[in-house]
């Protein structure tokens, strides 16, 4: 599977089990989406069908699962499925449901996964957009004392640490390195209650579907065999011992962990709603739906801040084109060359850079007590650097030229000065036909984007 590619579903597939809080058959289905489509949650039971997105906007509770809301229509016990198709690369699919909840199935995400695995993911031509962590972001509930960090990282990881008032839990953590690995460390990791909670969950109206097939219940404060005997009624379990404490499920426990490794498995399927793959690595402390809805909502506004995110630029590394091959592609000369080096080169876009000294010529007139570098000059560093991508291209490049036919929508959202480095960035949006091509440039300083413009551009033979 290409990592760079946006993925769905081969085919679709339906899961039919009880609702964790309802109590009802239910069946879910998993189709396949076009491109870009993201994930997406249809009521198929409720007249007209409607729609929600899967996004942490919409997110309307937390307390005991993650609920999708909108207006009347809701969607709750999301986080397993998320989890699956976030850890297996699946980036577009409709998912169909005919009732307010997701079937809880084993509780766990292993189920889901196993299907993915069954129907296959189809690659599509649409680039996987990621967002790449370039700084600390962190968010804290003093209350609950629980902490979500994101740190730079290459891939996505994930570290979480829990603990509770309780000798079977009192401290645990588990990490995951790699989503490769998500299948065989995490995916089985089942949810868990305590015995204490589930009495004030079904005063709610909650875990009516609750059993120990889809959960692991820990017994951890003593209570009454005669109040012990009731809940076991009341949710359908066998009676067992009230002096016993610990662990009670009729599955063992798969890791001594599993705890750790299911409130993981929470946090993928809750950061699954940031409508982007991230590259950076998690560390959670005493994480819960709540704080990891917080944080998720915390990175759509840094992604919408950010909208178009700039390239990683390592002034150590040694770039693609320095300023002697460049001059054999370009034509352009002092006071004109605008692009000092190429660090970055792919299919369909280049990385360049110009870095701003206060020598620059244009400075002298603009302005000379407050230098600041024209647009139309961040437009012709872009252009320039869109022409080392085009002309790389073209057998015997330093034969060609290429020339303005037309720039749209230029915007410039901040100044650049001197001891600014301009990271030019350009994207192909056509290919090139009759030698004409067009490309969306970018210009940035730091995080910041500082100008953009729509390119078109034709490639002459020179005289």
């Amino acid at each position: 599977m290409n990592i760079n590619k946006q993925n769905t579903l081969c085919n679709s597939f339906s899961l039919r089990g009880k609702g964790l809080h309802t109590g009802l058959k239910l069946t879910v289905t998993f189709n396949p989406a076009p491109e870009n489509h993201g994930y997406k949650i249809q009521r198929i039971d409720l007249p007209d069908q409607p729609i929600l997105d899967a996004i942490a906007e919409n997110v309307v509770e937390t307390t005991r699962g993650t609920v999708l809301g909108k207006k009347d229509v809701r969607v709750s016990t999301i986080e397993h499925a998320m989890a699956a198709l976030y850890a297996m690369g699946v980036d577009n699919v409709l998912i169909q449901v005919d009732g307010p909840e997701f079937p809880i199935l084993d509780g766990s995400a292993e189920i889901y996964v196993q299907n993915i695995h069954r129907v296959g993911i189809q690659e599509q031509d649409a680039e996987k957009d990621y967002y790449i962590i370039s700084r600390k972001i962190e968010i804290k509930d003093e209350t609950s004392g629980s902490c979500i960090t994101l740190l730079p990282d290459e891939e996505f990881s994930i570290t979480a640490m829990i603990d509770f008032q309780s000798k079977f839990i009192s401290s645990q953590f588990a990490t995951l390195d790699n989503m490769e690995n998500f299948e065989i460390e995490i995916a089985s990791a089942r949810t868990f209650v305590f015995v204490r909670e589930i009495e004030p969950l079904l005063r709610a109206g909650l875990v009516k579907g609750g059993d120990l097939d889809n959960a692991i219940v820990i017994y951890e404060r003593q209570t009454t065999q005669e109040a012990l005997d009731e809940l076991c009624d009341k949710t359908g379990a066998e009676h067992h011992d009230a002096n016993v404490l610990g662990y009670i499920q009729h599955k063992p426990l798969v890791w001594e962990n599993e705890p750790a490794r299911h409130k993981l498995l929470d946090i993928i399927g809750d950061m699954a709603l940031i409508g982007k793959p991230i590259k950076g690595r998690i560390i959670a402390t005493r994480p819960g739906h709540t704080v990891n809805n917080k944080f998720a909502r915390l990175m759509r506004k840094e992604i919408r801040k950010y909208e178009v995110q700039a390239p990683i630029y390592d002034p150590n590394k040694k770039p693609l084109m320095d300023n002697i091959r460049i001059r054999e592609l370009l034509p352009h000369r002092y006071p004109m060359q605008l692009v000092d080096k190429v660090i970055a080169m792919d299919k369909k876009s280049v990385v360049a850079i110009k870095n701003i000294t206060a020598n620059e010529p244009f400075f002298v007139g603009h302005f000379p007590q407050e230098p600041v570098m024209p647009g139309v000059l961040q437009l012709e560093a872009m252009a320039q650097a869109g022409g080392l991508y085009i002309l790389s291209r073209l057998e015997e490049p330093e034969r060609y030229s290429t020339y303005f036919l037309r720039i749209d929508n230029a915007r410039f959202r901040q100044k650049v000065m001197p001891g600014d480095t301009l990271i030019l960035k350009c994207e192909l949006l056509t290919p090139m036909a009759h030698n004409i091509c067009t490309m969306q440039g970018y210009a940035f300083v730091g995080e910041n984007c500082v100008a953009e413009a729509t390119f078109m551009a034709q490639v002459i033979k020179n005289k």
